[in-house]
């Protein structure tokens, strides 16, 4: 539910189209209003299926700024947080 492609190079390197998206993870937007921004996930909301970018805000009517919620299927996973045990076993296991 919260996978997110990889990148060309990514796809190449792990054999994998896909992946599900960490803290951490560097990532590309494909679509809306932010479309080619770049920037470091900081919060993956898995109740509302919904990421948040660092650098990725809006205004609201009072002036404030505040992250903008962005869903998995927009974004493309540039470089991986590698620091993850799980991720690590997945990803060799997909390699071999």
């Amino acid at each position: 539910m919260m996978g997110s492609t990889l990148s060309k190079e990514l796809r190449e390197k792990y054999n994998r189209r896909n992946l599900s998206v960490r803290k951490g993870d560097k990532i590309k937007i494909m679509r809306s209003k932010f479309k080619g921004d770049i920037g470091e996930v900081t919060r993956v909301d898995l109740k509302s299926y919904k990421i948040y970018i660092e650098g990725i805000t809006i205004k609201k009517s009072d002036g404030t700024d505040v992250e903008r919620a962005i869903d998995p299927s927009n974004v493309m996973i540039t470089d991986l947080y590698m620091e993850d045990k799980k991720r690590r076993g997945v990803l060799e296991r997909k390699i071999t």
